[in-house]
């Protein structure tokens, strides 16, 4: 029952984002279709207008009777068809009263059309049905480029649905597959996987070896060799190898799910800087609707002009202070950056977070996992006679150790590619290992086996390496002590360029990790770390956190996402770093799929740089007002300037072109 609970919700989720997909697809192809066909309208209202006829140079030689009937045709049903989705968004933004862009531009087209038709039947004047029609044309093609943005954005989700296989092979109890939809898929499930198949679901190998292509998944482009009890994620690709896994995650629960979700809120969230464009198209609506009603009350009542010329004055200004630019200024940034983000393995899950990010001052690194590999490799190999060089020394102590299930051991047996057959192995308890190889007797055994049998240590050397907090074993052979091998959580290469990067942008780096002091200072050394804090327990590093913001900085965490849930959260960004299902999605603010410390820079950059975008687009949708609206209005009438509705229009879509050009311009610098 809980499964088909779990299974029931699973496709709820599933349907309501293709739901609200589709939402989006008929709005746009809805925005295409009247656009296209008000556009074909318009032409013939063009060409029937005499103020067009005149700037042209035709003169009358187009014009005949009845050719205003004909307009007025023509733009009622541009006016009802193409500006039906604004009359219907007037209606909507006063019934809420929350006047706003939809405001605008239904009052404008509705002020032409009404004031056009009844020049058209008797009242002396001219008619503004090109103005009109060109008017709706720009503001549907607006709207149209908004949501394939939107739509551009989120096909994101589209192709990681896409990652799933239809079907999976299950095992059944006596040992044959059958084959099953992938919703009838249970955890504890067993589940085969054939060579180039993807993988059906989160889970563990459990017999067989292979390599598997992760890279849409998590952007490691190498393929990860799989073998028993490694875990495998779903929609990853299997490679030429059978593997038999056992389920551990379906629907929800799994890897893909919540990346799907995570996509999905990063592009439903509302942005802070989108609140400022909404406050700015309010506060923008009631100027216009201000400045409307004084130009028409002042040149109707404190001038000689005609209400004619009230009016023209008062449907420029309603026109030109349209801020269908404002409308797209920031949701055309969040589209882009949302998309940028996604193809660079960015999940922006908290949007406000993301936004806040262009203004961290310190980031605090987890040290493990995060600055570090996270696993226990060869770091240094030191060779005491110039009978084996470090290739050598590092074949004969795998060739011992490939008996042994140490995890020393499958740190030097990563070391090398190759080994030799070993003899006669044995385990010295707590000092370490021997065997015959190539008919001499090796050993591999600790500091403290080697003072036992009063050989000579290297202690300079061994000692540089201990306070760098690495194991040291030594290798002897035949009662010779030839060499040593110095085991650590290897600093990963790309740190040392994100540290680099973030000192360059201004940002304090620090580290945090429940290693010994020694340990932590050698790391916070080598990577030029400003601060670090050692030996700190998983519960005392939100301490840690609050501790730096006390100094007035805002803070960033960078964490493997495993036991760092309650840093990430108490930073002011919590960034997940690291790809796999240790992710914590329920915690951090962006998560970055790839193990790669240089993506915190970039992550950073690509906030300051959309922060910077949506700034300009606002500037662009709002600015070009401060000389606009004046000059609708008609204070330079005494000089012989004179805004008309045309150029309030041009100068309208202009911006809206600008706006929608300079977010296509947003890049990770």
């Amino acid at each position: 029952m809980e499964h088909q609970h779990e299974e029931h919700e699973h496709h709820e989720v599933q349907n309501g984002h293709e739901n609200h997909q589709g939402h989006h697809a008929a709005m746009a192809e809805d925005f295409k279709r009247r656009f296209w066909i008000s556009l074909i309208v318009t032409v013939p209202i063009l060409v029937l207008s005499h103020m067009i006829q005149g700037f042209l140079g035709l003169g009358d030689s187009l014009q005949f009777e009845g050719d205003l009937y004909i307009s007025f045709v023509l733009s009622s049903f541009v006016f009802f068809y193409g500006g039906w989705p604004f009359l219907k968004g007037l209606y909507d933004e006063l019934s809420k009263k929350e006047p706003g862009m939809m405001t605008l531009i239904g009052l404008a087209i509705t002020v032409a059309y009404v004031y056009s038709t009844v020049v058209v039947f008797g009242v002396e004047g001219e008619v503004f049905f090109w103005e009109l029609a060109t008017l709706v044309d720009i503001m549907l093609v607006g709207h149209w480029i908004e949501m394939r943005s939107v739509m551009s954005a989120s096909r994101a989700l589209e192709e990681l649905a896409k990652l799933m296989p239809g079907e999976a092979h299950r095992v059944t109890e006596d040992g044959d597959t059958e084959d099953i939809p992938l919703e009838e898929l249970e955890v504890g499930d067993r589940v085969l996987i054939k060579p180039g198949e993807k993988v059906p679901a989160d889970g563990t190998v459990i017999e067989g070896n292979s390599s598997v292509n992760e890279s849409l998944m998590t952007g490691e482009s190498k393929p990860v060799s799989k073998e028993e009890g490694d875990e495998v994620i779903g929609g990853s690709v299997n490679g030429k190898g059978s593997l038999k896994i056992e389920v551990n995650k379906t629907g929800d629960d799994s890897f893909l799910s919540q990346v799907i979700e995570l996509v999905k809120q990063a592009q439903e969230s509302k942005s802070r800087t989108q609140d400022l464009a909404n406050r700015a198209a309010f506060w923008l609506t009631l100027i216009a609707l201000g400045a409307g009603a004084l130009t028409f009350f002042g040149w109707t009542y404190f001038s000689s002009q005609s209400f004619i010329f009230a009016l023209e004055r008062t449907v420029t200004v309603m026109v030109i202070t349209c801020p269908h630019a404002l409308g797209l200024a920031v949701p055309l940034v969040v589209a882009v950056s949302t998309s940028l983000a996604a193809q660079n393995g960015f999940l922006i899950r908290n949007r406000t977070a993301f936004e806040q990010a262009r203004a961290v001052d310190a980031i605090i690194f987890d040290k493990t996992g995060t600055l570090t590999e996270g696993q226990f490799g060869v770091t240094d190999v030191l060779t005491f006679t110039d009978s084996y060089d470090e290739d050598e020394l590092l074949k004969l102590a795998a060739s011992v150790e490939q008996n042994s299930e140490h995890p020393l051991a499958e740190g030097i047996l990563e070391a090398t590619d190759t080994t030799y057959e070993v003899q006669s192995f044995d385990s010295i308890t707590g000092k370490g290992i021997k065997g015959i190889v190539n008919g001499k007797q090796i050993y591999v055994v600790s500091p403290g086996y080697v003072e036992e049998q009063n050989m000579e240590l290297p202690r300079k050397r061994y000692e540089k390496l201990s306070t760098e907090g690495k194991t040291v074993v030594f290798v002897i052979v035949d009662d010779v002590l030839v060499g040593a091998i110095a085991l650590g959580d290897q600093i990963r290469e790309s740190s040392y360029e994100a540290i680099q990067k973030l000192n360059n942008m201004g940002i304090r780096c620090m580290m945090l990790t429940g290693d010994n002091e020694q340990t932590a200072a050698f790391v916070a050394e080598e990577l030029g770390l400003e601060e670090f804090f050692a030996e700190v327990l998983p519960e005392e590093k939100a301490d840690k956190i609050k501790e730096v913001q006390q100094r007035g900085l805002k803070v960033a965490m960078t964490g493997d996402g495993v036991n760092d849930a309650p840093a990430l959260a108490q930073a002011d960004v919590g960034i997940a770093i690291g790809a796999g299902s240790d992710v914590a999605v329920e915690t951090a603010d962006i998560i970055l799929t790839d193990s790669n410390p240089n993506d915190v820079a970039a992550v950073i950059q690509l906030a300051k740089s959309t922060y910077r975008k949506m700034i300009q687009n606002l500037f662009w949708a709002t600015g070009y007002n401060a000389f606009a609206i004046p000059l609708a209005a008609g204070v330079l009438v005494s000089y012989g300037i004179v805004l008309s509705p045309a150029v309030g229009a041009v100068l309208m879509s202009l911006s809206t072109v600008i706006v929608a050009i300079n977010a296509r311009f947003l890049s990770i610098e």
